[in-house]
């Protein structure tokens, strides 16, 4: 039975749930009121107040008499003076420290008396329109993504990009006389949705910038998820966060700066999750922190992954080492683009590698549960076809890739491998990160091979790697995990 039909589990169907309200929450407040001929061709504020502690503002307007042509505008002014008006093509509107929907003014969000500015544009005689607000505040969906529902409805493998630079942060390309300059958001983008990709991350380093131009592009998308991301960049290593907007303090230093560990606390706490980019880097002044060395202990297992492959290089002796001292990261790769026109004549082309995600839709929420739950492989080459799904087996239980197996001292554990698009090719064993056993050949292009282990006490982990004829790693599994 193929993988795809099995993966979605009740567990990654819980953390799914947990990560992302299915729906928004309830109203802070309503504003509600009628508009009549009286007041066609004016302007009025409706006054709100905004309590401390507030940090995004969202609001969702509707009004009566549509259809009769009435058409009120609106905007909204915080206590300062003007945040945005979006006239009558935007019913919801959102407004956080680092990004706003398109026409609204990215910012803090000061406590205080607010105005929603309703503009009546047209509205017929013998007409009373009635109108309503409703203002949420800390809204958890927007906080999180940059869309109120999932692009794509249907539980499959989604491919996508975890890490990539625009002119955000160091991400640059030639302009139109052939000058290097600081590369638009949208081209990274667009190169993104030409390769065919499902989601992508825009890492831009410690910046909030790049949120408010994603929530701009995201209708424009609507086959291609953007997720929230951040290279958190430190002196002793970087790590990406997903799935948040807000500002985190990055500052880890050894003398009066922060830990990692509270770093990625208050990313936790906000909702998000962390993963370690390209450990096995070099420190040095070609890379300034690129390497994984954080000057105190840091607790790995708050920690959802670990880029074992950022561009063209596997780092997977990191990951091994993690997993021998029980931390379940899950492998993710990311392409870390810092030129998006450039196709694949350069190392880090956007797509090489894609990580593949096994989801019950195409979600921030899901995306997210499913790099958590480890239902993940990496695909180095970007295709749009290739599969490498797992299951394992005992006479008792069965599990897949990413989940945990009880297995005996001495019992036999079944393994089913399903390989797709990669004829001609070698799959390799790995157990405890070494090979084990022998690689067999791949001698069609979908292949369903079969191996097996026998169990030992204690804790191991098995998966699996597709090698070309030059021995090249062209796929990469996350492990199945024994009696962890």
């Amino acid at each position: 039975m193929k993988l795809v039909r099995l993966l979605l589990s009740a567990s990654l169907l819980l953390l799914a749930s947990r990560l992302l309200p299915a729906q928004q929450p309830t109203p802070s407040l309503v504003l509600e009121g009628d508009v009549t001929p009286d007041q066609n061709r004016t302007h009025f504020f409706v006054p709100f107040k905004v309590p401390v502690g507030v940090h995004r503002i969202t609001v969702d307007f509707s009004y009566t008499h549509r259809e009769e042509k009435t058409t009120l505008n609106i905007g909204i002014h915080d206590p300062n003076g003007f945040r945005g008006q979006s006239g009558s093509n935007k019913d919801h509107f959102t407004i956080g420290p680092g990004d706003a929907t398109a026409s609204y003014i990215p910012g803090s969000i000061p406590p205080g008396e607010w105005k929603l500015l309703i503009s009546v544009s047209s509205i017929r005689p013998n007409i009373t329109s009635h109108y309503r607000a409703e203002i949420r505040f800390n809204s958890p969906l927007e906080d999180s993504s940059f869309t109120l529902t999932p692009l794509d409805t249907h539980a499959r493998w989604f491919r996508g990009d975890l890490h990539m630079h625009t002119a955000h942060s160091d991400g640059s390309c030639p302009n139109q006389s052939g000058v290097r300059v600081p590369c638009p958001l949208f081209l990274t983008a667009q190169a993104a949705a030409n390769r065919g990709l499902d989601f992508i991350a825009i890492s831009d380093h410690n910046s909030l910038a790049h949120y408010a131009e994603m929530r701009e592009l995201q209708p424009y998308f609507s086959k291609m998820l953007l997720i929230p991301g951040r290279e958190m960049t430190t002196f002793y290593g970087h790590f990406n966060a997903f799935g948040i907007t807000q500002y985190v303090d990055y500052r880890v230093a050894e003398k009066g700066g922060r830990t990692i560990d509270q770093v990625v606390a208050d990313i936790l706490a906000q909702g998000g999750i962390v993963s370690i980019n390209h450990p096995m880097s070099p420190t040095d002044e070609r890379c300034r922190g690129c390497g994984w060395t954080p000057p105190t202990p840091t607790d790995l297992s708050k920690f959802a992954g670990v880029e074992v492959v950022n561009a063209n290089r596997v780092m997977d002796r990191f990951w091994d080492e993690q997993i021998a001292q029980g931390h379940r990261l899950t492998a993710i790769g990311g392409s870390d683009n810092h030129s998006s026109p450039y196709g694949d004549d350069i190392p880090t082309a956007i797509g090489h590698p894609t990580t593949a995600v096994m989801a019950q839709d195409l979600s921030v929420a899901s995306i997210l549960a499913g790099i958590r739950a480890g239902h993940v492989f990496i695909d180095l080459a970007g295709s749009r076809n290739r599969l490498l799904e797992i299951e394992a087996h005992t006479s008792k239980t069965s599990a897949h890739m990413g989940d945990t197996l009880r297995a005996e001292n001495g019992e036999q554990v079944e393994l089913t491998i399903h390989v797709a698009g990669c004829n001609g090719s070698q799959l390799k064993m790995f157990v405890d990160g070494k090979a084990a056993g022998n690689p067999q050949t791949l001698s069609a292009d979908d292949a369903t091979p079969g191996f097996h282990w026998t169990g030992i006490e204690g804790r191991h982990w098995l998966r699996f790697v597709v090698v070309d004829a030059n021995d090249t790693t062209q796929m990469l599994s996350n492990p199945i995990y024994i009696n962890f």
